[in-house]
């Protein structure tokens, strides 16, 4: 539970519900921050609605909402993220784990049994949101994340630990060349890698603006991630193994294009909550393609 706050009335002439009517925010990021500024919970605002804030606390919360006016996620303003139920640090080194996301999580525990052990790679982990919600929902599970950049693994390392997951391993690397030698076949590989087109606007607008460029667009036609992903992938899948990844809005059509040119079979479109199509998985069903 947040620890209390009891605001010094002579501190501050400003109460919590004229600091959120006045910061120029929705509503919910407005809660967030100001919760965020007080030490406290979002509950705890609604209890104290016509409590006057301490003037540095104000002054904190209107510094905060200014940059998340001009932009900057809420996450990195906070620090953390929920994501599939588990509470994630994030950083400006790290995307910021997003809800369709969830959607590829869900995609992969469906193929994932419970009884029994399961070897899992994500690839391009980040914070660890996908590792770290199969490691949680499925304890038998060997899961190893990997990713090209230390500050993300560093990230994702210390969420794990925070979350007290020890069935969770880290490698560096680009892909597949992070996994070692004698790393064996997988049962699920999955992956959230960067695929937004480099010529699309989205990148100069908005929270975009402020995330790690490199895990949002891998240049051209941001297709260039998923094909090797996808290419790669059954050379590192056990027979009957799945490889479960997201793609952008537009482009369904093309990933079960690289699918089915890989050879996959089964292939499925999964929709995110807001009905966009945004995950294709596909099962290696070939006996002799396993390592």
């Amino acid at each position: 539970m947040s620890r209390n706050v009891v605001p010094d009335a002579a501190a501050g002439e400003i109460s919590v519900r004229r600091a959120l009517a006045q910061c120029g925010l929705v509503p919910v990021d407005a809660q967030v921050l100001l919760a965020h500024a007080l030490g406290v919970d979002r509950a705890w605002l609604v209890a104290h609605a016509t409590d006057p804030l301490p003037r540095e606390r104000a002054g904190a919360f209107f510094d905060l909402a200014k940059r998340r006016r001009d932009g900057e996620p809420v996450a990195y303003l906070v620090g953390r993220r929920e994501f599939h139920g588990l509470d994630l640090r994030v950083t400006p080194a790290v995307l910021v784990p997003r809800p369709e996301t969830e959607t590829l999580v869900d995609v992969a525990l469906e193929r994932l049994p419970r009884d029994r052990p399961v070897d899992v790679a994500d690839l391009g982990t980040g914070s660890g949101a996908i590792a770290l919600a199969i490691a949680s929902a499925r304890p038998l599970a060997r899961v190893l994340a990997t990713d090209v950049s230390q500050d993300a693994l560093a990230v994702a390392r210390g969420n794990a630990a925070r979350l007290g997951l020890s069935n969770v391993a880290f490698a560096p690397g680009d892909w597949y060349a992070a996994l070692a030698p004698d790393a064996g076949a997988f049962d699920l590989v999955a992956a959230n890698p960067p695929y937004v087109a480099a010529d699309d606007a989205h990148l100069s607008e908005g929270d975009l603006r402020f995330e790690p460029a490199q895990a949002l667009t891998p240049g051209g036609d941001g297709l260039d991630a998923l094909r090797t992903i996808v290419a790669g992938a059954r050379s590192h899948l056990r027979a009957g193994g799945w490889l479960a990844v997201e793609h952008g809005f537009d482009q369904s059509d093309a990933v079960r294009a690289l699918f089915a040119e890989a050879g996959f079979e089964a292939v499925e479109v999964r929709r995110d909550l807001a009905g966009i199509p945004r995950v294709v998985a596909g099962r290696n069903l070939n006996l002799g393609s396993e390592p």
